[in-house]
């Protein structure tokens, strides 16, 4: 290696600008590979712990030694990057291999499956390193000229040792973007993501019921991603833990918020809070619905109001939030918020049909899911671009280094010092031992929390 040498978040940058010139040697990465969670076998347990098995199950396409490099993903609160890789699989049967081509009038002989590796596990690398082959030479002359190659000459015949356990994990004179005013703008797009999932969660915007159910039966979600049931292979966490099948480790949470909510995890559901906050009825007996849920909102014989709530409910900083938003949205204020949303990510359309329905306009339940549909997409898809630019670039490098970035001053403070300064904040059991940095409007929590990993090394997590 050459003194060069980057750092591996611009590796990883380097392999998603040109993860098409890039093949890995998936053979070598499953052989060496930790697994960094819980290892989940397909099926179900029965009332006697006994595994069922799916009458499914996928067979690879290819027997290949290599694979296309993989899409990186930085996690949002954890310092940590996954490769997802994606391989050609077929659907047959369990029993005697025979392949299922066609399901609900579709084909699925050329279906996708998705294996998760991590490659940096909170702030450690956890892949040592890739074997890959290269087609292009102006990417191995950008690999050499940084640092990362050895060889001297180009062949794209020969496969090439990638070390990233000898390299630093985040560059020295790194700057990262202001995080002012993102958490409040995350927090919209959560509350609305989830009302509009929630509306969604039987629906579709291709398929009809029928159709859907057989894509149940098949383990295929309504996306044609296959969707097997899974489970954990130990019965008893206790005597996995005292056997050596699983072992405990501390896994560091950054969290992004506001001096009035530490962090995403405190919103509640969609459904949740509009059973809390409001009552669905129906229009012509007044009959209120028990456990209300959004999946009821294309039933036109029914009615929303505000729920009348007790004295002694108190209401949050998280209601505060949440309220206008399902108020807008559920047409009984036009304050302006969720069209104001829509409109910032570009679904007009949604935007549209909700100012038509509040005006009285009839709108039919294809529409609806349609519009529905394409805003979920365009909201996520927002809001994946926050966190990909401001956010996982930020926790990634406080959770290697244990430090904030140098444009970032701030004094720690523990939760009871946090709490007595911002009154409204709401501490979990882990967040209470935790430490906290005030920057701009934003408060960024640190805090440990337990999780559990199969200990023998073995292949990735089905996706």
């Amino acid at each position: 290696m050459t003194k060069n040498q980057i750092s591996l978040v611009e590796l990883i940058q380097i392999f998603a600008q040109h993860r098409n010139n890039i093949i890995v040697n998936i053979k070598h990465l499953q052989e060496n590979y930790q697994r960094t969670g819980i290892k989940r076998v397909r099926g179900v347990r029965n009332e006697n712990g006994e595994l069922l098995q799916p009458w499914l199950q996928t067979e690879y396409m290819d027997n290949a030694e290599y694979v296309g490099m993989g899409k990186f993903q930085f996690n949002r609160n954890t310092a940590t990057i996954n490769m997802l890789v994606k391989r050609k699989v077929k659907l047959a049967k369990s029993e005697d291999k025979t392949p299922t081509l066609e399901v609900a009038g579709l084909l699925v002989n050329d279906l996708n499956n998705f294996n998760n590796y991590t490659i940096v596990s909170d702030g450690k690398i956890n892949v040592k390193s890739l074997q890959v082959k290269i087609s292009s030479k102006k990417v191995f002359d950008l690999l050499k000229e940084k640092g990362i190659l050895d060889a001297e000459k180009f062949d794209f015949r020969a496969e090439y040792t990638i070390q990233l356990d000898s390299l630093p994990l985040v560059a020295a004179n790194s700057i990262y973007s202001s995080i002012d005013g993102v958490f409040n703008e995350l927090a919209e797009i959560k509350v609305l993501t989830s009302i509009i999932g929630a509306h969604l969660r039987k629906e579709s915007d291709v398929f009809i019921e029928t159709q859907l159910d057989e894509f149940q039966k098949h383990y295929l979600s309504k996306n044609i991603y296959i969707n097997f049931p899974t489970t954990n292979e130990y019965i008893d966490i206790n005597e996995a833990l005292a056997n050596g099948t699983i072992e405990s480790k501390f896994s560091y949470k950054i969290d992004i918020g506001s001096q009035d909510i530490l962090n995403l995890g405190k919103l509640p559901s969609a459904n949740k809070f509009l059973n809390r906050m409001y009552r669905l009825y129906d229009k012509e007996t007044g009959e209120i619905i028990i456990k209300p849920s959004f999946e009821m909102a294309f039933n036109e014989n029914l009615a929303v109001r505000h729920r009348l709530l007790s004295s002694r409910t108190k209401t949050s900083k998280v209601d505060e939030l949440m309220k206008p938003i399902f108020d807008d949205f559920l047409g009984l204020e036009q304050n302006g918020i969720v069209g104001g949303i829509l409109k910032k990510v570009g679904a007009d359309s949604l935007a549209q049909l909700l100012q038509d329905k509040q005006t009285g306009k009839q709108i039919s339940k294809e529409e609806m899911v349609t519009a529905l549909t394409t805003a979920n997409h365009k909201l996520e898809e927002y809001a994946e671009n926050i966190y990909q630019d401001k956010i996982s670039p930020l926790v990634f490098y406080i959770g290697s280094t244990g430090l904030l970035p140098k444009q970032m001053e701030a004094k720690a403070m523990t939760s009871d010092e946090a709490a007595a300064k911002y009154p409204n904040l709401k501490f979990s059991k882990d967040e209470q031992e935790g430490t906290f940095f005030v920057v701009g409007d934003s408060i960024i929590s640190i805090y440990a929390k337990t999780e559990y990993y199969s200990k023998l090394i073995s292949v990735g997590v089905d996706k």
